[in-house]
């Protein structure tokens, strides 16, 4: 078994408070993602799982098996946590070669010569690298180091892989490959990962499940199919999804359980076990907004405001009053500026957010496609 938990950590750098009671379950053989903007707390948390830092605060078990518990300040080695770690620089020696490189971990283990040559084979025929065998670091792409960073990482049967941002120094073209790679690795091997990013599509593409950390908290930690469709906080909400979200900030009333939002996209009543505040942010995914260009019952009226070619898709930015709505369209899309058009979206797909705490409303019934003109109804 090499599920990880971590209870109540906490890290400070002097008077900076890095991480704030962190709480996170990873099972066993999942491929968990810890995916936030820069300075989070991400990679902090991933070097106190490593052993490379020690929280002031809290306890972590791997398999079971207690490896910190910072109250008594017991904090088991690196080396004896049953792990390895990939770095965004790759961490090569220069002056050894692909084979050296990688046999290095197991030469501790007094392998015979034989054997250890067998496995160093096997993993670089995993990462697809068995030709670069003798080669130098200096004779290889950014690509094929970083496959020569994680075939050392793997050849010593780590019951968990740690990843810290590894495909952030390759082209976009790689990455992609990577990824790939990565994801059949996973299947494979069947090890724990716990993969470091602010690239939400690395994220959302390799994973389980995310943890979406901000200024030291996870905010929240959900499989990708949830986090991208029903994101539990606003933060969340304007990070996941490219191109971004549509924002829509309104104001509503309350009566008994009932809000009720009066919005360019329609009238909106929301059964609640709770009030919120009087403001709240209606989100809507460009890809749940379709065009029209004559007009439809229910239709949204609207006027085109930019048209922008993608190659496979295009996004086209509407005006709605005052409010700018994003569609994203497959293909190639031929609209004039300013035109009028008319726009449908489905209803349940709306999130819609307090704008007081962030969170996000509930909603107790889910109803068909609504939009505005069309009568009230309840979700």
């Amino acid at each position: 078994m090499s599920g990880i938990k971590l209870t109540n950590i906490n890290k400070f750098f002097d008077e900076n408070h890095v991480l704030k009671d962190v709480n996170l379950e990873i099972k066993n053989g999942e491929f968990m993602t810890l995916l936030g903007p820069s300075g989070c707390g991400k990679t902090t948390t991933l070097r106190i799982i490593s052993g490379l830092e020690d929280p002031e605060n809290g306890l972590i078990s791997i398999g079971n098996k207690n490896v910190v518990n910072a109250e008594d300040k017991y904090y088991t080695s690196p080396s004896k946590r049953g792990l390895n770690l990939v770095f965004q620089s790759y961490a090569l020696w220069p002056h050894m070669t692909v084979f050296e490189n990688v046999s290095f971990g197991l030469e501790q283990k007094k392998l015979k010569k034989a054997d250890l040559r067998t496995k160093v084979e096997e993993s670089l025929d995993r990462m697809q690298i068995k030709n670069l065998i003798d080669r130098y670091p200096s004779e290889l792409s950014g690509g094929q180091q970083q496959r020569v960073a994680i075939a050392r990482a793997i050849v010593t049967e780590p019951k968990v892989l740690l990843l810290d941002e590894p495909l952030s120094n390759l082209d976009a073209k790689l990455r992609i490959e990577m990824r790939a790679e990565l994801k059949r690795l996973h299947r494979d091997l069947k090890t724990t990962i716990v993969y470091v990013t602010h690239d939400q599509e690395e994220a959302l593409t390799l994973s389980t499940r995310i943890s979406v950390f901000f200024e030291g908290e996870i905010i929240q930690v959900d499989t990708p199919q949830d986090l991208y469709r029903k994101p539990n906080d606003l933060r969340v909400a304007k990070f996941i999804g490219n191109p971004t979200i549509n924002l829509i900030e309104e104001t509503c009333s309350y009566k008994n359980n009932t809000m009720s939002i009066n919005s360019v996209l329609g009238k909106f009543e929301i059964a609640l076990e709770e009030q919120y505040s009087e403001n709240v942010t209606l989100s809507l995914k460009p890809e749940d907004v379709s065009i029209h260009l004559e007009a439809i019952d229910n239709g949204v009226e609207a006027k085109v405001f930019s048209v922008l070619p993608a190659g496979s898709e295009t996004l086209v930015q509407l005006l709605i009053g005052k409010h700018v709505v994003t569609s994203k369209e497959i293909g190639e899309v031929n609209l004039e500026l300013d035109s009028k058009v008319w726009i449908t979206f489905p209803k349940e797909k709306i999130n819609i957010y307090d704008n007081a705490t962030g969170a996000l409303v509930r909603k107790y019934k889910k109803s068909n496609a609504v939009n505005k003109g069309q009568k009230t109804s309840i979700i």
